[in-house]
């Protein structure tokens, strides 16, 4: 299992998010308000531990997901910016990560849905979070769905 830690570098809410979330066992990150920082209210959030491509060091983050019966739904939207995010990157370069929903930690594989699967997944999460479809309307590249599997 990949150690998970506070990141460095980013925003004071993303490193407050996951010192809340690691300090009270998901208790407290789990649900996350994103309303102060433009979203739409509480978001379910998960912390993902990929192996930085460049670095091979474990870097956490907290992303929102979907549960599905295969397992856990990360979008890679960046909020619509016309550049994959760093965890999706390093989900390419390593599939192999580590997981905590709440106060459940495990390995996964980080498997890219493309296809019938990218297209029923896609349809899915547009319809319970839309803003997914406005940040695909105003960029060129496709925004990746990851579904993570334990392993």
């Amino acid at each position: 299992m990949h150690e998970f830690s506070v990141p460095t570098g980013l925003p004071d809410f993303i490193q407050q998010h996951v010192r809340d979330y690691l300090e009270t066992n998901g208790e407290v990150g789990h649900l996350w308000d994103s309303t102060p920082h433009g979203g739409s209210g509480p978001v379910e959030t998960l912390l993902l531990v990929a192996l930085g491509r460049k670095t091979g060091r474990p870097r956490t983050l907290p992303i929102g997901y979907t549960k599905t019966d295969a397992g856990y739904v990360i979008v890679g939207s960046k909020g619509g910016s016309p550049e994959h995010p760093a965890w999706y990157l390093n989900l390419v370069a390593n599939p192999e990560v580590s997981v905590q929903v709440g106060s459940d930690r495990f390995d996964a594989r980080a498997r890219i849905l493309e296809g019938d699967a990218r297209d029923a997944a896609w349809a899915s999460l547009i319809e319970t979070a839309p803003q997914f479809k406005r940040y695909q309307d105003g960029i060129e590249r496709q925004v990746p769905v990851v579904l993570l599997e334990r392993v």
